[in-house]
């Protein structure tokens, strides 16, 4: 149906003075002796558009009027009586869909975690609705930094037959009825579609890889699937994933990236959507936009992992999960050095090997993997990245270390022997970048309908 966008209506002053049609959601109401004031959202604009209806020139059904009813409006714009932008006069309002009075959005009831139960409506809310225009911004922005940079989309399979990470914590792919009897594993799988054991993605890595060494630069931009048991505030089984792999890159390449994303993201986010994020400044994150300039404007850290093992021991008594040399680093520990130590975000570099991915170059200590892991303030680790290993003799054996199956990365293996080139990439974590420029403290509350354990609602 033709119609306006509330977000014209309220932004175009040349439009004051027009006669227009909006559609919209009822987000309030109220009524006075003469005149009647509804409040209408069609999603484009964090705020609302008043609506003023004379009574004694107008009837309105009052199914019109209720709290989630949609409705089509014909008004004149007229400049607002309080405040800036403009509001609709109306001269007719049409019922589109009946709201019930059960209607599940209440003010006394819209606690995060009641919206969770009813994913299909939360968007509704001034919170979502602003978490998901920030997301489609900050999608936008992701695009827009790569092209800018001659970086090529590539789009990465989502069924695999490899497991990147090596951590086997996939979900399988199968055409199998669920009672299908083989005397053998093998046997199994080779009567399944593929006629071998596949999985959803864990990353597009490994294929990334192979763009970026016939391309140069590349990146991806897609879901991935963990089946990890887990019921943190920040994993989710199915999430989106941005993972650039740039040909002749080292270590230090890789980090320059790295920081020159997220700045970019940040940059773009906070002019792009200023009324979304003092929302979220006001009323989720008292201090957000603050923090996230400093970020924007900071000389990233960069700290070898040994140099920050050292600094955490000292405080060891402070910590749940205290830290030795060779153990992975809890959030409580990045949030210390982010926020205590540097005061910034800081790239902590050259990990121990046994606690990284098989993929990473190997450091001539023989003990640790040029790999770079960036801790922000607030939330810890936001991107993970490394130099790639480029000979295929340390590769292997790094490989065959974990007990891998070989034969499932035949296609990989073959790039470190047809023209090898030093290369390197990193993953950010879409929705944890979301959750940290929002302020938001649970994933589940950034993704449209998030999968984890036990929930596919």
């Amino acid at each position: 149906m033709k119609h306006i966008d509330i977000y014209e209506v309220l932004n175009k002053r040349e439009i004051a003075g027009s006669e227009v049609t909006v559609c919209g959601w009822v987000r309030t109401f109220r009524d006075s002796a003469q005149v009647s004031f509804l409040e209408l959202s069609d999603g484009t604009s964090f705020r609302r558009l008043q609506v003023v209806i004379d009574k004694t020139a107008l009837t309105v059904d009052p199914e019109c009027t209720k709290l989630g009813a949609s409705v089509r409006v014909k008004g004149n714009v007229v400049k607002a009586f309080k405040g800036e932008g403009n509001e609709l006069n109306a001269l007719s309002v049409e019922l589109l869909g009946k709201c019930p009075a059960e209607y599940p959005i209440q003010k006394k009831r819209t606690t995060l975690e009641f919206l969770r139960t009813i994913p299909h409506l939360r968007l509704r809310t001034n919170t979502f609705a602003a978490v998901f225009r920030v997301r489609s911004v900050a999608a936008q922005a992701i695009h827009r930094f790569f092209h800018e940079r001659r970086f090529y989309y590539m789009n990465t399979p989502l069924i695999t037959a490899s497991d990147c990470e090596g951590a086997g914590e996939m979900f399988r792919v199968t055409t199998q009825p669920w009672n299908a009897s083989y005397a053998t594993e093998e046997e199994y799988y080779k009567n399944d579609f593929f006629g071998v054991k596949a999985g959803l993605s864990v990353s597009g890595q490994l294929e990334g890889e192979i763009a970026a060494t016939a391309l140069g630069k590349i990146y991806t931009f897609g879901p991935s699937f963990r089946a990890e048991n887990s019921n943190t505030t920040r994993h989710l089984a199915e999430f989106w994933h941005v993972e650039p792999e740039v040909a002749f890159a080292e270590l230090p390449d890789v980090i320059e990236l790295a920081e020159e994303l997220l700045k970019y993201l940040i940059r773009a986010v906070l002019d792009e959507c200023p009324d979304e994020m003092a929302f979220f400044d006001s009323f989720v994150e008292k201090g957000l936009i603050e923090k996230l300039t400093q970020v924007a404007n900071a000389d990233f850290a960069v700290c070898e992992y040994t140099e920050a093992v050292g600094i955490l021991k000292k405080e060891n008594a402070r910590f749940q999960f205290p830290v030795e040399w060779g153990c992975d680093l809890q959030s409580e520990h990045e949030k210390f050095l982010t926020e205590q130590v540097f005061k910034r975000p800081v790239f902590v570099i050259d990990y121990p090997k046994e606690i990284k991915s098989f993929y990473m170059k190997q450091n001539q200590d023989g003990k640790t993997v040029a790999a770079a892991d960036l801790l922000v303030p607030g939330i810890g680790e936001i991107i993970g990245g490394s130099e790639r290993e480029a000979d295929r003799e340390k590769l292997v054996a790094a490989m065959r270390e974990r007990k891998m199956d070989m034969s499932a990365y035949e296609q990989y293996l073959a790039l470190r022997t047809f023209g090898s080139v030093p290369h390197g990439g990193f993953g950010l974590g879409f929705e944890r970048f979301v959750m940290y420029v929002t302020g938001m403290e649970n994933i589940r509350d950034v993704a449209l309908l998030p999968r984890w354990t036990k929930n596919i609602l």
